[in-house]
């Protein structure tokens, strides 16, 4: 049928399901998730980068052989692709903006600092989820 105005209309008014929020943090729950995908990440890393420089003490300062830098060494790189993939999956649904994305990968690569990344991370994404509920 057509109305007054000459548009034809579309019939009865069809209801949208639910929807959950859209913030400019993401869905909550899925921030949520890759918030915690990230702070696995993060923690299994840097314990492997310390395992890494342990070696590497043991090797060079010690002369006691590089069995730990041998294992570890590849161990804590596919780590680190890990916390690559999940530093851009949390940093692109909280809108982190690319110098932020970029330093929080390089935490992975300093002894100790990916868990103060870490730490920091999460009060920031924490206070933001926060404030949505």
């Amino acid at each position: 049928m057509s109305s007054e105005n000459g548009t034809r209309d579309a019939g009865p008014a069809r209801q949208a399901a639910p929807q959950p929020p859209v913030t400019p943090l993401g869905e909550p729950r899925k921030v949520a998730a890759a918030l915690l995908r990230y702070r696995v990440m993060a923690w299994v890393t840097g314990i492997g980068l310390l395992f890494v420089v342990a070696g590497m003490v043991q090797e060079y300062a010690l002369h006691a052989g590089d069995a730990i830098t041998r294992v570890m060494g590849p161990v804590h790189g596919a780590f680190y692709i890990l916390l690559l993939i999940t530093t851009f999956d949390l940093g692109t649904r909280v809108r982190w903006n690319v110098k932020r994305m970029l330093l929080t990968a390089l935490a992975g690569t300093v002894p100790f600092l990916s868990f103060y990344a870490e730490r920091e991370n999460t009060r920031s994404v924490a206070r933001r989820l926060d404030a949505l509920r």
